[in-house]
């Protein structure tokens, strides 16, 4: 696993903990905690800050994003998604819009950590719905 795919991945962590406790808007206190479980998941300064930016990028755009998903999705309230899903599809819409990664590297990192974490029908499930993300990215259509 590479460094960043492991940022990502303790950055899903997170974010997949402030989905469950449906904490969305964390304060301080509750963002210096999770600053300390990314140091110490991490331990590597440029990582800690890559996930501290996923998390915090994600928290800043959650409504744009959390639109733009539904609204690519067939069938599936994102409150019916995973919560796995769900948190891994986030990540993706958020690099996807609002950094340089390039959008192949978006994907196959999502489907990867929705193989990892998911249920055996996630990678499927992520891939579908990135694909309409990504195509959105590439045609340089915003969230909705």
């Amino acid at each position: 696993m590479s460094r960043r795919s492991r940022g990502r991945e303790v950055a899903l962590q997170s974010l997949y903990q402030l989905d469950l406790s449906r904490n969305t808007s964390p304060d301080r206190d509750q963002l210096a905690a999770i600053h300390r479980f990314h140091r110490g998941r991490l331990r590597f300064g440029p990582l800690v800050e890559f996930a501290d930016a996923i998390v915090a990028g994600v928290l800043a755009r959650l409504d744009s994003i959390d639109a733009a998903i539904e609204a690519r999705s067939e069938n599936w309230r994102l409150s019916r998604m995973a919560a796995t899903d769900r948190t891994v599809l986030r990540i993706a819409a958020y690099e996807l819009f609002h950094t340089d990664t390039p959008p192949p590297v978006v994907a196959d990192e999502a489907i990867e950590l929705a193989r990892r974490y998911g249920s055996e029908a996630s990678p499927r499930f992520v891939a579908g719905l990135l694909g309409r993300l990504v195509a959105d990215a590439a045609a340089g259509t915003q969230e909705s």
